[in-house]
């Protein structure tokens, strides 16, 4: 079993406090993404949990069991560092045995182990070779295998990918997510990179200034944004946001005037709003299409044509700018004006404090 919750979890180095009223329940075998920008604090939740520092405020259960002063080495946890932590001068064979050995096992189950985990990360035939005779990916895949021939409770990575080149991240991610079904043991992922985040987790734990801003299944985050922080962070490329006011608000629907005379009716609770105070309308990038009347008028700065699709970057009259992803390969030129709809369907209000309106059962997504 691997069922970890934190709680009431505080960090603070003097007088800053890094971590801020954490509470978190990871069910066994759940893959959790800890994602957030630089400097959020998802690495030190990542260490605490791991027991290579300890809380200032909180407690840690392990399946039901505080270890919240227990030492990292008991706590049947493996770690998997950014930098790979592997001994330049012992072989892969050895950098897999070593810890094991230090815990007493005996050879033929440690050989055991290590052909399964070779096996499985397909680095049989690097066993005998030194990390300095490794790529950076045949590097990572042997950290991780140090990993898994503990058979830990819970796997902790912490950025594991950040330092491969972009066609071996997308490779060794679909391999981590492999591993995890075929272990099915817990894990807990820790990333600045939304896109790992929403390929590889079962929930998402969205982090900002050291506490957690939402939680939930990568598509919930998605579609269902608490707020603007979420809204701007989840999804690539991010969601675009435009001042409004509100025109009128009752509990079925907001009416909302913005930029370039652009003008919608959405489909959410505006119990809570008034009209003519500001407030902020959220599109995807994916959700929008050209469109014949309505919609917004705005001029091309930029078209990247990617064959499948043509990410358009433009501007509004008034300067605001919006990025659009159309389908196909579209002959939008710089200087060019296109008029870009926006499905009153797919929109998001957020209020001026820039929480989300709820949808309503009509503009449910």
């Amino acid at each position: 079993m691997g069922q970890i919750t934190l709680s009431g979890i505080e960090r603070t180095y003097g007088k800053l406090q890094v971590l801020h009223d954490i509470n978190l329940e990871i069910a066994d075998g759940e893959f959790v993404v800890l994602v957030g920008p630089s400097g959020c604090g998802k690495s030190t939740l990542l260490r605490l949990i791991a027991g290579l520092d300890a809380p200032s405020a909180g407690r840690i259960d392990i399946n039901g069991a505080d270890v919240t002063k227990v030492s990292a080495a008991a706590r049947g946890l493996a770690m998997v560092f950014q930098s790979y932590a592997l001994y330049p001068h012992m072989s892969v064979r050895q950098n897999l045995a070593f810890g094991l050995e230090n815990q007493g096992m005996a050879r033929d189950e440690i050989a055991r182990r290590i052909a399964e985990a070779a096996r499985m990360l397909e680095i049989g035939p690097y066993l005998d070779r030194r990390p300095g005779q490794l790529s950076g990916g045949q590097k990572q895949r042997v950290a991780i295998g140090r990993a898994v021939v503990r058979n830990p409770t819970a796997f902790l990575l912490d950025e594991p990918l950040s330092n491969l080149d972009a066609e071996l991240r997308i490779s060794t991610r679909a391999e981590i997510a492999a591993l995890h079904k075929r272990l099915a043991t817990t894990m807990i992922y820790v990333t600045h990179d939304q896109i790992e985040a929403m390929t590889l987790a079962d929930r998402i734990v969205v982090m900002r200034a050291g506490r957690i801003e939402q939680i939930g299944r990568p598509l919930d985050l998605y579609n269902a944004p608490a707020n603007l922080f979420v809204a701007g962070f989840i999804g690539a490329p991010r969601m675009n946001l435009l001042p409004v006011t509100v025109v009128s608000a009752t509990a079925d629907a907001v009416a909302v005037e913005g930029p370039g005379g652009f003008a919608a009716t959405i489909a959410v609770d505006g119990s809570g709003l008034k009209p003519g105070e500001p407030a902020t309308l959220g599109i995807r990038p994916h959700d929008m299409t050209i469109a014949a009347q309505g919609g917004v008028d705005a001029e091309v700065t930029l078209a990247e044509a990617l064959g499948p699709e043509t990410v358009v970057h433009a501007v509004l009259g008034d300067g605001q700018k919006l990025v659009a992803v159309l389908a196909g390969q579209n002959a939008a030129a710089s200087g060019s004006r296109l008029r870009l709809g926006l499905d009153p369907a797919r929109l998001h209000l957020f209020d001026r404090n820039g929480l989300r309106a709820p949808a309503t059962q009509a503009g449910t997504r």
